[in-house]
């Protein structure tokens, strides 16, 4: 009988309110790694008293439990300090990792030394690549190109339009070079994290991953994505709750991430145009969903007058 291989690993799982997910995602790291730490953000239901039930048995999960939600920076932050493995795993509490995709990653992050973070293939239920997990870096220019659906000649003029994410373009053989992968899963050498520093807690939620890799690159460590490492990803379950508050942090770290590696390097008009197109676009998300909300809390009310 084949012994199960356990990785030099510790896998930090940052919770709020994940519910059952959580549980089927810490279920699929059980045997996987030798250190789970999974970090509550003041999670409200009761997605960590599972935990502690299900896996009372075992002592490779360590919880850190938090009086309110710090952000997802913050929270890495604090399961980077107590991990004790010398390869750290970030996961998605809403995230379930496939057979052998820990040690595809693992192969793949040890196959070079400069290789200092790997992600994986991100699907959703059905086998579809989720948009993300391979991207190139979306500067002020790449992002102007998308807002404004210029990509769509990008088949004509490639330099010009190229549209950052990759989903649409034919999946590689092997491990393969990229730009930026998703913080949904992305495992690191700890050395290279001693490098490069800890996530950056200005960000609360969203972009603090396209943080990170520009300042690997910067440092010269390259980034991989592994097609043949899957996990099953159910993005936005944790956070379908809060839709305009997710909207507002994902769009106000988009401007913290244009103005921290881009503000010197491109004309002011662009940074404005930029800028004045990243919160149109969140007031025009923004309405749609609380319409969204107010339709669907409408027909509920009319529901109960009716019966």
């Amino acid at each position: 009988m084949s012994h199960h291989p356990v990785f030099p690993v510790s896998i930090v799982i940052v919770n709020y309110n994940a519910g059952v997910l959580l549980n089927a995602c810490v279920n699929s790291c059980l045997n996987e790694a030798r250190q789970i730490i999974v970090v509550d953000n003041g999670s409200c239901d009761d997605s960590i008293d599972e935990i502690k039930r299900v896996f009372h048995n075992t002592n490779k999960i360590q919880i850190i439990e938090n009086n309110k939600n710090l952000g997802f920076a913050v929270a890495c932050n604090i399961g980077l300090h107590v991990a004790t493995e010398p390869m750290v795993l970030f996961l998605n509490p809403d995230c379930k990792l496939l057979d052998g995709a820990l040690q595809k990653m693992v192969v793949a992050l040890n196959s070079d030394v400069r290789i200092g973070m790997v992600g994986g293939l991100l699907i959703n239920e059905k086998g579809m690549e989720e948009r993300g997990c391979r991207r190139a870096v979306p500067t002020p220019w790449r992002s102007f190109v998308r807002v404004f659906g210029l990509y769509r000649y990008s088949n004509r003029w490639p330099r010009l339009f190229y549209d950052f994410n990759l989903h649409h373009q034919p999946l590689p053989s092997n491990a393969i070079e990229m730009e930026a992968i998703s913080g949904a899963c992305m495992l690191t050498k700890l050395k290279a994290v001693e490098d490069v520093g800890l996530w950056d807690e200005g960000y609360f939620l969203h972009c603090e991953d396209l943080d990170w890799c520009m300042r690997y690159r910067k440092q010269g460590w390259k980034i991989l994505f592994e097609p043949n490492a899957q996990i099953i990803h159910q993005q936005g379950a944790c956070s379908k709750s809060r839709p305009i508050f997710v909207e507002w942090h994902k769009h106000k770290g988009m401007m913290r991430f244009y103005r921290k590696f881009f503000y010197h390097q491109y004309p002011l008009g662009l940074m404005g145009a930029v800028s004045a197109g990243v919160w149109f676009r969140f007031i025009a998300i923004a309405s749609w969903k609380y319409l969204k909300r107010l339709k669907f809390s409408l027909r509920g009310y009319q529901k109960v007058r009716k019966f």
